[in-house]
């Protein structure tokens, strides 16, 4: 009986670790589903303790693992113990719990399949002095999934022409019409999502 408690306790740890060590990832796409933009960032907090949560995971299957495929010490005279274990203490179950928390340890990998495009605009530019080239440095990207709200905020407001933000770099190279929209404007977009601006650079002899 012990055993078993052990077993079913381990595999809603090695869940729960999985889904700990990807929240920071997950938050930014059930933020844009419910609306909640700027709850994007609410668990970046979280990103320095991913590598040990993945660790500690994996750490949990294996014990899970071991236990479930260790030789059972043979038991005489007691056809008690060869009763059918229910599903979710058998090998299938465990393989399912295994299939899902790879899954969420994997997430940044796939994430941006669940955020949508972002429209592209037609823009008719009368005056070319009026464009003007910026780089954002943005703090608390950590991965490519944190790309996405940012890349949707910048894509609405009015008067940015490009974008391309790279979380690798902590940057948004921005390039806008500066008669329709400011420097403040588009950092104030970007701020609403949770991450916030750091330094503004100008981007000298855009052309």
């Amino acid at each position: 009986m012990n055993t078993k408690n052990v077993n079913s306790k381990t595999w809603v740890a090695g869940l729960l670790t999985a889904l700990a060590a990807s929240l920071c990832c997950i938050t930014p796409v059930l933020a844009l589903i419910s609306g909640a933009s700027g709850l994007a960032a609410a668990f970046l907090w979280m990103e320095p303790y991913r590598p040990y949560l993945l660790g500690l995971t994996v750490a949990v299957l294996a014990f899970a693992w071991y236990q479930k495929l260790k030789p059972k010490k043979a038991i005489i005279d007691c056809v008690c113990e060869v009763d059918k274990l229910p599903f979710w203490q058998g090998k299938t179950f465990l393989g399912i719990v295994t299939v899902f928390a790879v899954a969420l340890m994997a997430f940044p990998k796939y994430a941006h399949i669940f955020y949508p495009k972002a429209e592209k605009k037609d823009i008719i530019i009368v005056d070319k002095s009026s464009i003007q080239e910026v780089v954002f440095t943005i703090k608390g990207m950590t991965c490519e999934a944190c790309t996405e709200p940012i890349n949707l905020a910048l894509s609405k407001v009015p008067g940015v022409l490009e974008y391309k933000t790279d979380f690798k770099n902590g940057s948004s190279r921005i390039k806008f019409d500066n008669s329709k929209t400011k420097e403040q404007a588009i950092a104030d977009a970007v701020n609403e999502t949770g991450y916030k601006i750091g330094d503004i650079k100008t981007v000298i002899n855009n052309k």
